[in-house]
């Protein structure tokens, strides 16, 4: 009762406190003459947005630049060693190929499975449209922790003899499989990509309400012009709806691209990196947390920093050129 007190409190100390205090600074601007009124109002309004942005994400990100450059403790300058070394590591270097292996299938299983679900979707009437959307965007409201808690569940293993609680191996047995240790099993990376399901499973809901939306947007004239000439409705689809709403699918992939170049919840909660899945997420929770190696483990976020950066102007670009296509 008093955690739930005290997080009330802190929500409206946080929300009261920031719009009392533009209430004052715009009560203060007001009493200027008209001229600079018009001149420091636009600051006085981003301001403290630009402040708490520079506290909190710039500051952080300069100091953590400035420590991968120093030793364990943060004391002693050692240059790029940090880096050296851990490119040097085998463990390293297979959560980065981990890494590659999640951003090659993770966006894209999004966009596919966000377009099949909106395509069928719309083949529905508007209620079952809406129910069968309902239930596909729910695992949106779901934490990554607590994903992974359910899929736990889905991936149990039970030696042979005794039930099987997992929804997988009950299956696989049912048919007359043996039970497999499915997130034990690194066989050609079987693990891993298990676990990327999760991660599809979680954000088709979010690609299949930006996919939906730009579908219905595409002209009908241009769909039934090619049924005219005579395209079938895949030729369609590929050849007139997709390029339409490319777009969308761009900003769909790069949106999870990025989720995905940060991912470490759900590797935490069912590996903890074991069995051949680490990624460089959870490499830095382990540097820094297991092992207190300050400097590797800033030398690892610069590096996941430096990998989102030239995708994150992409993204920019690309929101830039919708706007002005509109």
């Amino acid at each position: 009762m008093l955690k739930a007190i005290n997080a009330l409190l802190a929500v409206l100390a946080g929300v009261g406190g920031g719009f009392a205090l533009y209430l004052i600074l715009n009560w203060l601007v007001e009493r200027l003459p008209g001229r600079w009124e018009d001149r420091i109002k636009p600051y006085i309004f981003i301001g403290p947005a630009i402040v708490f942005v520079t506290i909190f994400l710039v500051y952080p990100a300069l100091r953590t630049a400035y420590l991968s450059f120093f030793d364990d403790d943060g004391e002693e300058f050692v240059g790029l060693a940090n880096y050296v070394d851990l490119l040097g590591e085998s463990s390293f270097l297979n959560a980065l190929f981990n890494n590659v292996l999640w951003l090659i299938v993770v966006p894209a299983g999004v966009v596919i499975a966000g377009l099949i679900v909106a395509v069928l979707a719309d083949q529905l009437s508007t209620r079952g449209e809406n129910t069968v959307k309902s239930f596909i965007f729910l695992p949106m409201a779901i934490s990554f922790v607590g994903a992974s808690t359910i899929w736990r569940f889905v991936y149990a293993f039970e030696p042979e003899g005794r039930p099987q609680i997992g929804l997988l191996n009950a299956v696989w047995t049912f048919f007359g499989g043996d039970p497999v240790a499915w997130i034990q099993n690194d066989s050609f990376r079987l693990n891993s990509f298990l676990l990327m399901v999760i991660m599809i499973w979680l954000q088709t809901g979010f690609a299949m309400v930006l996919l939906s939306a730009a579908i219905k947007n595409v002209p009908t004239e241009t769909v039934e012009a090619a049924r005219i000439d005579g395209a079938s409705e895949i030729q369609i689809f590929f050849q007139v709806v997709v390029p339409q709403i490319w777009s969308t699918v761009v900003t769909v992939f790069v949106t999870v691209l990025i989720l995905t170049l940060k991912i470490f919840d759900i590797i935490y909660v069912m590996t903890g990196g074991r069995f051949n899945t680490d990624v460089i997420g959870n490499r830095f929770i382990t540097e820094l947390i297991n092992f207190g190696r300050d400097g590797r483990a800033s030398a690892i976020v610069v590096m996941l920093l430096v990998a989102v950066i030239p995708v994150m102007i992409y993204q920019v670009r690309q929101f830039r050129q919708m706007e002005a296509t509109r």
